[in-house]
């Protein structure tokens, strides 16, 4: 315990001083404790507030504890076989003796330092973000399931197309019965279509590793291209995956993904897929107008028009 007085201690230490002072029986009456109780701590005060902490109840031996001589042969044991497991180690063990169960022999070799340190793991240092330096230089794109919840039709299912441009933050929205390289294919059309017509000329697209962007993890398609790269490939735009199971690399959209769970879909229903079309059409609208904070506090479509 750290060399600060607290406030029980502080009260035992009154406690004690009045005790000295008027009495026991008299500080038994005022502080409304036992005379046992204050003849217990007269005993451990010896005048300063340090003597009044709680000690531990740890018990210094069980009856159970493992004698001097099964720690001996635990510790020889362990001395010619650094190397081996526990359980091996265990049976070796029982072959000269030993009773314990496995628990317990782990636990006392913890506690008798048995076991070789661990060794340190190299901290992670992620690489220097690449920035943007103008609208249209990388867009990354995901897809967002619609949650169940939000669906009345309980076999319709609905998904949302994500693209975001790094430099802008702008983003373009659409929504899809099915998640496909077929669908990713014309989604990317459309996006392409969509930054033009704002100015801005899309040249790479970077994407995670899922199959309705790449073949990159396919066991029998791994060197077919997929329709969405043949797509890209036709209209001149590089495509760029992340690293697998890095979803941070795709922090941009993942991060907007999660304020469209926050202020659309913890809060809309929809009723049919051309429903949800439009409703997703008017957050985008509305998402792209909002202010953000990357952006000096102004909106995204703001943002662009003073770049193209």
């Amino acid at each position: 315990m750290g060399k600060s007085i607290t406030q029980d201690m502080a009260y035992r230490q009154s406690l004690m001083k009045y005790a000295a002072k008027y009495g026991v029986s008299r500080a038994s009456r005022k502080y409304n404790k036992s005379r046992s109780y204050i003849y217990f701590w007269q005993g451990r005060w010896d005048g300063s507030v340090e003597s009044l902490t709680c000690q531990s109840r740890r018990p210094h031996s069980h009856p159970n504890q493992h004698t001097e001589a099964e720690l001996k042969l635990i510790r020889d044991m362990r001395r010619r076989n650094p190397t081996l497991g526990m359980v091996e180690l265990w049976h070796r063990l029982r072959q000269r003796g030993y009773t314990r169960r496995p628990e317990s022999l782990f636990r006392v070799m913890r506690k008798l330092g048995l076991f070789p340190a661990e060794k340190s793991k190299n901290s992670y240092k992620p690489k220097p973000y690449e920035q943007m330096t103008y609208p249209g230089q990388r867009v990354q794109v995901d897809v967002k399931v619609v949650p169940l919840r939000c669906i009345t039709d309980p076999e319709l299912r609905l998904f949302q197309y994500t693209a975001i441009d790094e430099f802008t933050r702008l983003r373009f929205l659409a929504a899809y019965p099915e998640q496909s390289t077929y669908s990713s294919a014309d989604f990317l059309k459309k996006l392409v279509k969509w930054y033009a017509r704002r100015g801005i000329r899309v040249e790479c697209v970077q994407t995670d590793n899922g199959f309705e962007f790449t073949n990159r993890f396919s066991n029998s398609k791994r060197d077919l291209p997929t329709l969405f790269e043949a797509t890209a490939r036709e209209l001149g735009i590089r495509h760029k995956l992340i690293r697998p199971y890095t979803p941070r690399h795709n922090g941009k959209v993942e991060r907007s993904h999660r304020e469209d769970q926050k202020r659309f879909y913890s809060s809309h229903r929809f009723y049919s897929f051309a429903d949800f079309e439009k409703q997703l059409s008017v957050h985008n609208r509305r998402s792209n107008n909002f202010p953000m904070r990357p952006l000096g506090w102004i909106s995204p479509s703001v943002f662009s028009v003073q770049y193209v």
